[in-house]
């Protein structure tokens, strides 16, 4: 099957200067993606996980050039990377976002329905001032909002509602791929269950392709396909979800999974915690061959010397000595 979206070796750059540097002091270079590589198959959902500064939200600007980027990212036959502002233009309709804070990615100055109107104005402007209304009511309807909110603003609705309105927003110019960065870590856990619920709905119904960011992996467990565990900047594990919940090779999502709460007390007393040892290094300065090394169990002489190849048929693991959390005892 041709992948929807296939991406090879992206990598993202950021170029820093100090306050009080020379002009010709060159700047210092933060590496916040580097070399990542996946394939993305119609109709499904690949989660990302990875504690904060991992990479995640910066990888899924890089997709739609919200970010400069070098690698590939091939859609419909096109590399997104190399394309003019106006051919990009054409690919923006298919390709949606779903941001983390939900009411700062509204325009407070807009009615709701101004507000989901405005993507469906912006790419498809012959489209009659009826034929609009009627998209932006079918949209509301499909996310739950109530046909009498439509000229409402943003500060009056609450945090979950108005992710449902960036939800409708995204929707609306009927997207083949929705890209949803950590779009429940605002909002309340009972909250954040109605919006999961919601999407999984919308995925099924409309056979959308998601990439779906966060770093609570129960959430990323109950929506994704495939999930891909992100650790300063790299690539440490991808598998099938069943796969990796059952059975991680790599350390570091041991570790993730290990810190996920169990409701049966008895099972959480008698699971095995892996605590991380120190903070996430600096991305300015990030560790020398493995870039986990400096808090993993297993790390020997090899982790400092040699980058790990992210290898394997079906799972890939990027770890000298994977290996399920057993063997590692």
């Amino acid at each position: 099957m041709t992948p929807l979206l296939d991406v090879r070796d992206l990598s993202v750059v950021f170029r820093l200067r100090r306050e009080g540097d020379m002009p010709w002091t060159p700047p210092r270079q933060l590496q916040a993606v580097r070399g990542v590589s996946f394939a993305l198959q119609p109709g499904e959902t690949l989660g990302i996980v990875g504690e904060s500064g991992s990479g995640k939200s910066t990888l899924a600007r890089a997709l739609i050039r919200m970010v400069p980027a070098s690698g590939q990212v091939n859609w419909a036959g096109e590399d997104l990377l190399t394309l003019s502002r106006a051919r990009m233009q054409r690919h923006r309709s298919a390709i949606q976002m779903v941001f983390q804070d939900p009411l700062a990615s509204l325009n407070p100055r807009m009615t709701v329905g101004q507000i989901i109107a405005e993507p469906l104005r912006t790419h498809y402007p012959e489209i009659a001032a009826p034929e609009v209304k009627a998209r932006v009511q079918l949209a509301m309807d499909r996310v739950g909002l109530l046909p009498n909110q439509i000229n409402r603003y943003p500060h009056e609705f609450s945090g979950g509602q108005c992710q449902r309105i960036g939800i409708a927003r995204a929707l609306i110019v009927e997207p083949k791929l929705l890209i949803c960065d950590e779009p429940v870590s605002a909002l309340d856990v009972s909250i954040q269950a109605q919006v999961i619920n919601l999407l999984a709905e919308l995925r099924r119904d409309l056979g959308l392709s998601m990439i779906f960011i966060a770093h609570d992996l129960s959430v990323v467990k109950h929506i994704s396909d495939r999930v891909m565990v992100m650790y300063l900047g790299r690539v440490m594990e991808a598998a099938p979800k069943r796969d990796l919940f059952s059975r991680p090779d790599h350390p570091y999502t041991q570790a993730l999974l290990s810190a996920v709460p169990i409701p049966d007390p008895a099972k959480e007393r008698a699971k095995r915690m892996i605590p991380l040892q120190g903070d996430l290094p600096s991305p300015m300065a990030p560790p020398s061959g493995c870039v986990f090394r400096t808090r993993c169990p297993r790390a020997a002489a090899r982790c400092a010397a040699e980058v790990p190849a992210l290898s394997g048929e079906g799972r890939l693991v990027a770890c000298h000595f994977p290996g399920p959390l057993e063997q590692a005892a």
